[in-house]
């Protein structure tokens, strides 16, 4: 296009000094068209860019793996004068999410509206925008770009799977003492009545207090007596592989992934690290769904403590949490839960998430379940990665300390794999 203008301002000069050499009608004739030319095609261009909105609505800010992101573009003409073309080029990060359109034929005081819908396949905060308007005129000599800033950012939360039985030890009953902290939920706990506020159930109510007072009187709880479970993923750096194959195995996007779930036909990334996230969060999903206080800690890019809690804001919180998540960190697990063990009262079931092959974990388990905590490790083999070693001496060791173990693989089904664990005969467990 660059050519294209210059050869016309060439022959427009070449044109003007013709008709001043030889005082001819026909080369000013062709210098005032070429300049007319000039004229309008920059002008038009320039009234594409300049009088054109275009709007981007984003159906949610917040999904997960597998699950759909929507997008609505609107494009309006503002002027009534029509534009050829605009090419909407959009810039977002989010993996496999291509929004860029070329508008056609866009009429004076007309719009043109396309949605976006992507299959969300990688979790991660991601940018949406900025977007870059693009256009000409209809001989192509002045094509102009005007940029938009991003509009907001989306968080694709990690996969999480369905799980129907997990075993956690119960060496000791998994109580003790009520706990004398107030809460919104209704427990068999009632530590006496209040006054009604807006936005109590009316299930709270107790209607012998109310029927003797004259005004509505509800009943007040405190914790169940259950022990919090705490949730560890291992984001150590030093042992997460991923999984290489091929060159001659790479001809398909299919090729690097392994098991599908069951959400949309997502298929779950060879890594020891997304398996690590998307245990964690279907734990945090299994322990959550039966009205158990769940906390997390994990020390990847940065060192995360989500304290414990109940209900779908909990849930909501620990997928956040894990969704920007990075095996980044230069922690062992066994040094983030010494550094962290004030936060773990006696009785506290621990389930640590961890790919790692040092048998110290095994010390550091006992040394856990000595001090009262009920322990359960996830072992995730880095061999079936391609790593050089694997960890199935460490998950003997475990057993033999009696500290419940769950293996998994590289290509197994989650589901299944999480309903099997191991443990020595003499260890009591539900």
């Amino acid at each position: 296009m660059r050519k294209r203008r210059t050869m016309v301002f060439i022959l427009t000069i070449l044109a003007l000094l013709g008709g001043l050499a030889t005082g001819r009608d026909i080369f000013f004739t062709i210098t005032y068209l070429l300049s007319l030319l000039i004229l309008l095609s920059f002008f038009w261009a320039w009234a594409n860019i300049n009088w054109t909105h275009i709007s981007r609505v984003t159906r949610v800010r917040r999904t997960q793996v597998g699950k759909p992101l929507e997008e609505r573009f609107t494009v309006r003409n503002t002027s009534r004068i029509p534009k050829l073309w605009l090419e909407v080029r959009d810039f977002s990060n989010v993996p496999a999410h291509l929004p860029s359109q070329v508008v056609p034929g866009l009429g004076g005081r007309t719009s043109y509206i396309w949605r976006t819908t992507t299959i969300c396949r990688q979790r991660g905060r991601y940018r949406l925008g900025p977007i870059t308007l693009s256009s000409s005129d209809p001989f192509g000599l002045f094509p102009m770009h005007r940029d938009l800033a991003p509009t907001s950012h989306v968080i694709v939360y990690p996969l999480t799977v369905d799980i129907y039985q997990f075993n956690i030890p119960v060496g000791v009953l998994p109580g003790g003492d009520a706990l004398r902290r107030r809460t919104h939920y209704v427990t068999t706990n009632a530590s006496g009545v209040r006054e009604y506020a807006p936005g109590d159930s009316y299930n709270r109510i107790h209607w012998k207090s109310t029927a003797r007072r004259g005004r509505l009187i509800v009943k007040e709880y405190e914790l169940d007596p259950m022990a919090d479970i705490w949730i560890v993923p291992d984001m150590s750096g030093m042992e997460q592989i991923v999984r290489r194959h091929p060159v001659n195995e790479s001809s398909s996007t299919a090729s690097n992934l392994i098991w599908m779930a069951p959400q949309e036909g997502v298929q779950i990334p060879e890594t020891t690290e997304e398996y690590i996230v998307t245990i964690a969060a279907s734990l945090s999903q299994f322990f959550l769904r039966q009205d158990r206080a769940v906390g997390m800690l994990a020390y990847g890019q940065v060192n995360e403590i989500v304290q414990p809690d109940r209900g779908e804001r909990q849930m909501n919180r620990v997928l956040e949490t894990l969704a920007v998540l990075r095996a980044e960190g230069t922690i062992p697990v066994s040094d983030v839960l010494n550094a962290e063990i004030n936060l773990l009262p006696r009785g506290t079931t621990i389930i640590v998430i961890t790919c790692t092959t040092d048998q110290k974990w095994a010390i550091s388990a006992r040394e856990l379940k000595r001090r009262g905590m009920r322990v359960v490790t996830v072992l995730v083999d880095p061999a079936t990665f391609g790593g050089a070693h694997t960890n199935k001496g460490l998950s003997q060791l475990l057993q033999a300390s009696g500290v419940m173990t769950y293996d998994v693989s590289n290509g197994d089904n989650l589901t299944i794999a999480l309903s099997k664990s191991k443990v020595s005969s003499n260890f009591v467990y539900a």
